[in-house]
């Protein structure tokens, strides 16, 4: 994605630079944690042991007490990715080996939530085989890119999240994968107690989806990074704000008005 600076009617593309290593990018994405991902670090370049002789670039803790592995490249490689799932297999079969560096840096009041294992791939590209690969696998995984500009600005993108994840596998069992899906994402629901925001207008009043709708677009519209994420309380607080305004509006179209009586 091309950046540009502007001066009153002209625009001069600003120059993309390189980390001068892993280690760099590492480095900025660990000190700034919380900034990008909202997570706390558990440790960098964590050993798995002399038998997978392994190290885990950066073991991070989310904001929901979920275990983080973050992966780097700063050249576009298939083994980012391939790293990156066998550290996700090793860290489901060494949770006491996670929890222990956790409450050693957060404290031993650390609770590990391991309901999901985030793992985040940052990386300047990904060959599309590797996206395919992943989509199809539906594995548990976050592709991120990046670009380094000149003037010291970095441009973080998200081109692939775990919940885009294919339903490939499924189909060979004879089931159908739209059923799969939608079953899976209602069991996610119910585990988590979100919902998306069509799923809460399914069945609604016309009327009620069209003020639901108007109210979602004007405040995702105030600033591009608020992200939707409906709850079944705050849902519940938007459809009967919307019922009271169709009610309104339903009483003062009438020809008796508001807290009138017909007759």
């Amino acid at each position: 994605m091309p950046l540009f600076t502007v001066s009153k009617t002209s625009l001069q593309r600003i120059a993309q630079s390189k980390f001068g290593s892993e280690k760099i990018l590492q480095q900025l994405v660990e000190r700034n944690l919380d900034t990008v991902f909202k997570c706390r670090l558990v440790a960098t370049e964590f050993s798995t042991g002399a038998q997978h002789a392994g190290r885990i670039d950066t073991l991070a803790l989310s904001e929901d007490d979920n275990p983080v592995i973050i992966e780097y490249k700063v050249v576009e490689s298939s083994d980012l990715v391939n790293q990156s799932l066998f550290y996700l297999s090793w860290i489901q079969d060494h949770r006491g080996d996670f929890e222990i560096a956790a409450q050693k840096v957060l404290g031993s009041k650390v609770q590990v939530d391991w309901s999901d294992v985030r793992v985040i791939c940052i990386a300047p590209n990904y060959r599309k085989y590797d996206l395919h690969a992943v989509r199809m696998m539906g594995a548990n995984i976050e592709l991120w890119t990046y670009r380094l500009f000149t003037n010291d600005v970095l441009y973080m993108e998200e081109v692939f999240q775990k919940s885009e994840a294919g339903v490939g596998p499924a189909s060979v069992s004879g089931k159908n994968p739209v059923m799969v899906a939608a079953g899976k994402k209602a069991a996610a629901a119910r585990a988590t107690g979100s919902y998306t925001f069509e799923q809460h207008m399914d069945g609604k009043p016309q009327s009620m989806r069209d003020l639901a709708v108007g109210v979602n677009d004007f405040i995702t519209g105030l600033d591009p990074s608020i992200e939707v994420s409906p709850k079944a309380a705050s849902i519940n607080k938007i459809c009967k704000c919307a019922e009271r305004l169709t009610w309104v509006e339903s009483c003062s179209s009438s020809p008796h008005g508001i807290g009138q009586e017909s007759g």
